[in-house]
């Protein structure tokens, strides 16, 4: 028999999903079309004025302030017919550098859908769907996305939290950062440590481009340069420092990866591997961040993984001791959690 109460409670839940799922394009055209940044910049606004500012058409933006208003997105104003930006909604849709900021997100949300076609075949072959062949721009949502949590953290905590690291990077270290994507990581890094050379290595071509782009536009190129490489391939050793953002659980071998990182370090060099936060067992994982993750790891990173070779696919909640266990399995004696936030725990390995 249907319970009634537990009925009414989960119609409420979809309801809310849904609201959520109709959100993505709509918060994704306020960002396109600089509606946020406008009335962050400018305060209240009535539909007409917020229209002839940015050489809207008033019918669509009126329909497109409203949804934000019953999203509770923006706030109205019955009497002056306003909307308006709150401070806290602005950290989330205004604001680029700060730690909540989450337009990057939503874009990668509107990547994945794009790419349910490519992943659902995969779900009765088996096969993987490469990085470079998936849907949209993947990689510029993932970079986007990830941007905004490296900008707060890496410099003032990360870095701060590995044993002896910054000493190292302020006298002038050689550092790799493997995975690097369009370089974010890699080009904060080389900002804030200007005696120490930095080179970030991708398998995907395109994302190398862009990270050589970006170090460029932030006056980094004299000490970083960006190559395309898999992560067994990378050339070289005598490494004080290798860096692994977001990527070790996207590997199709991560302990064959790890035991190439091993061989590239410096007998006291460090390993610093940031991974998704979660716990090593499903009940663990079984919240929000969870949620979006599991999602993220079935249409973005399995596929990933399991488009290259052995394809390990460890996802993107693989946990720490399944990580522990690519590392030791590697050759790596000291491995330790370092540093964390609600989205990300940082290892440091040692040889």
């Amino acid at each position: 028999m249907v319970d009634e109460a537990k009925l009414n409670t989960f119609m409420s839940q979809m309801l809310g999903d849904l609201g959520g799922a109709s959100s993505i394009a709509m918060i994704r055209i306020g960002d396109a079309l600089g509606l946020y940044k406008a009335l962050h910049d400018s305060g209240p606004a009535t539909c007409a004025a917020l229209a002839t500012r940015l050489g809207l058409n008033e019918r669509y933006l009126r329909e497109w302030l409203s949804h934000q208003a019953a999203s509770g997105y923006l706030d109205y104003d019955p009497a002056a017919a306003t909307f308006a930006l709150p401070a806290e909604q602005a950290m989330i849709f205004a604001l680029e550098d700060s730690p909540v900021y989450m337009m990057g997100a939503f874009d990668l949300m509107a990547a994945m859908l794009d790419n349910q076609a490519k992943v659902q075949v995969a779900f009765k072959s088996g096969g993987g769907v490469a990085w470079g062949d998936q849907a949209g721009c993947m990689f510029c949502a993932v970079a986007r996305f990830f941007r905004p949590g490296y900008h707060n953290n890496l410099v003032p905590a990360w870095l701060p939290a590995l044993d002896g690291v910054v000493a190292k990077l302020e006298r002038g270290a050689k550092v790799a950062d493997v995975g690097c994507g369009h370089g974010w990581s890699t080009v904060m890094m080389a900002k804030a440590f200007p005696n120490s050379q930095f080179t970030g290595y991708d398998f995907h071509a395109d994302s190398i481009e862009d990270a050589r782009s970006h170090a460029r536009e932030h006056g980094v190129a004299g000490n970083t340069r960006f190559e395309v490489a898999p992560a067994k391939q990378v050339p070289g050793t005598g490494f004080d420092l290798v860096t692994c953002f977001d990527c070790l659980h996207d590997m199709g071998d991560p302990t064959g990866a790890a035991a190439h990182i091993r061989g590239m370090l410096k007998p006291d060099g460090t390993w610093m591997v940031i991974e998704p936060m979660a716990g090593d067992r499903l009940e663990d994982n079984l919240n929000p961040i969870g949620r979006i993750s599991y999602a993220a790891s079935t249409l973005v990173c399995v596929p990933t993984s399991l488009s290259q070779e052995v394809g390990t696919a460890l996802g993107a909640q693989a946990g720490e001791a399944r990580l522990r266990r690519v590392m030791t399995d590697a050759g790596f004696r000291s491995i330790r959690r370092a540093a964390e936030t609600p989205f990300n725990m940082v290892l440091e390995a040692r040889p």
